[in-house]
């Protein structure tokens, strides 16, 4: 059984094309997918207004990521047909791995680098944040950090991870993206055996 978990777990694996690769190592980049996924459609003026950057620059780094496949138009959402609207590519993406390597080994490991050095500043912002909530001087929950070690052979792990995968996609279907209440929140998960 484990091992059907495994196989269907690796099928439905989508993996970073080398210029999905390329477009995701540059940080503004990452912000601006960052900002997609928060607000679901954006036009390069939006992301110039909340990035403080040009907006032909804005322009310039969206048709990189369209052109990578990471984003992709949304015309529905367009006032009028000038108006060019973009939103993120749906599902999640690895990096590489035995069923499909990176081509380009030194993009691989710098676009790693760059996912741990956005995690390491989630991390940051949620050390921070602890201090007030662990004190009792606000009880609204903005993060969590949850430590736990378990046992599991590599195709229970690989199970576990999908059906994690598949709570977070039901849970984000399921939300009312009108309700008022609603807040983006970033979710990193990492975890290593003991081997590393």
């Amino acid at each position: 059984m484990a091992d059907d978990a495994e196989k269907t777990s690796r099928e439905d694996a989508a993996f970073m094309t080398s210029a999905m690769l390329k477009a995701y190592s540059h940080p503004l980049r990452r912000q601006i997918l960052r900002l997609m996924a928060r607000r679901g459609f954006l036009r390069a003026a939006d992301i110039a207004g909340e990035l403080d950057v040009p907006a032909n620059s804005a322009s310039f780094h969206l048709r990189v990521l369209a052109e990578a496949g990471l984003i992709e138009e949304a015309p529905e959402q367009a006032r009028d047909r000038r108006d060019r609207v973009w939103t993120g590519r749906k599902g999640a993406l690895n990096v590489g791995g035995p069923e499909s390597p990176v081509a380009d080994q030194a993009l691989g490991d710098a676009v790693v680098a760059a996912l741990a050095e956005d995690h390491v500043d989630l991390l940051r912002r949620v050390v921070a944040w602890t201090p007030e909530y662990v004190s009792g001087r606000t009880a609204e929950v903005h993060a969590s950090f949850v430590q736990r070690t378990i046992r599991l052979t590599e195709a229970e792990f690989d199970d576990v991870m999908r059906k994690i995968n598949d709570v977070l996609s039901a849970a984000d279907a399921a939300h009312d993206d009108t309700d008022p209440a609603g807040r983006h929140w970033q979710l990193d998960i990492v975890v290593a055996d003991d081997t590393i």
